[in-house]
């Protein structure tokens, strides 16, 4: 199963509606790039003003659209849950990161109300972000999936022995992917993902970079770190890199603020 679908499939339970699938969020990207290079050797330019995506709200205190932590002041209609989870990222990320935000992808992609994209949280800081710097916008998407969950996907808990690594040869779209045992036995695995992937949506995903933490009592944390996306929906053009480096996001997944107290 592709670890990166994974990620946002999680969203998309409870959406009540079938046409708003994980696998229906995921971008043709291959295609996008194969215009994109067409159209640089035809010499023709294209220039896009990028925006932001303004989305009608439903209200709700879960509701994520729109939640920057480095705009003046939240407004009215701003859900305080969501700037707060923001806030809380932001501190434990370098500042240079970027100016982050809470979004919903779903209804970004897919024109999801935030009754149909609001999702239970495990982790106190799951979610999705959008990421600002130099013009362009990257995503950071957090999952903190419990045994039973990673039971219902996949017929059994996660396990750290496993080495995720061995299966990139497989997925051609991994790359450099890194396996690192810690000393409290749990296993953080990194790999990079080219996103090549086909889609029936017009958007498409840029690199990114993907970590799985598999923890001890069978559950696990996925974390997907993308230069973003283009085509329906977008915030902006793609990162150059992903927002988080390995070593940002090792501190972040290890660090006792992403998990559940207790």
């Amino acid at each position: 199963m592709n670890d990166v679908r994974e990620l946002l499939g999680r969203a998309v339970e409870g959406a009540g509606k079938p046409e708003f699938s994980a696998g229906a969020v995921y971008a043709k990207a291959a295609r996008i790039r194969r215009r994109r290079r067409a159209a640089a050797s035809a010499a023709v330019l294209a220039v896009v003003a990028a925006g932001a995506f303004t989305l009608p709200r439903a209200g709700g205190d879960e509701d994520p659209v729109r939640a920057s932590v480095a705009s003046a002041g939240p407004s009215p209609s701003t859900s305080a849950s969501a700037v707060d989870r923001a806030g809380r990222l932001a501190a434990l990320l370098p500042p240079d990161v970027g100016e982050i935000e809470e979004v919903s992808l779903l209804a970004l992609i897919k024109g999801a109300t935030p009754e149909q994209a609001r999702t239970a949280r495990l982790g106190p800081l799951d979610g999705q972000y959008a990421i600002r710097k130099d013009g362009g916008v990257g995503y950071l998407v957090l999952t903190l999936e419990d045994r039973e969950t990673v039971e219902q996907k996949t017929g059994r808990p996660a396990d750290p022995d496993e080495d995720l690594c061995v299966r990139v040869g497989q997925e051609p779209s991994r790359t450099d992917c890194e396996r690192e045992e810690l000393p409290d036995g749990r296993t953080l695995t990194t790999w990079r993902d080219t996103m090549d992937v086909g889609g029936d949506d017009s958007a498409g995903w840029g690199p990114e970079l993907a970590a799985r933490l598999t923890q001890s009592d069978g559950s696990q944390f996925l974390v997907r770190s993308s230069t973003g996306f283009e085509g329906t929906g977008t915030q902006g053009p793609l990162l150059s890199e992903p927002p988080l480096t390995r070593q940002q996001l090792k501190k972040l997944l290890t660090g006792p603020e992403v998990l559940p107290k207790g």
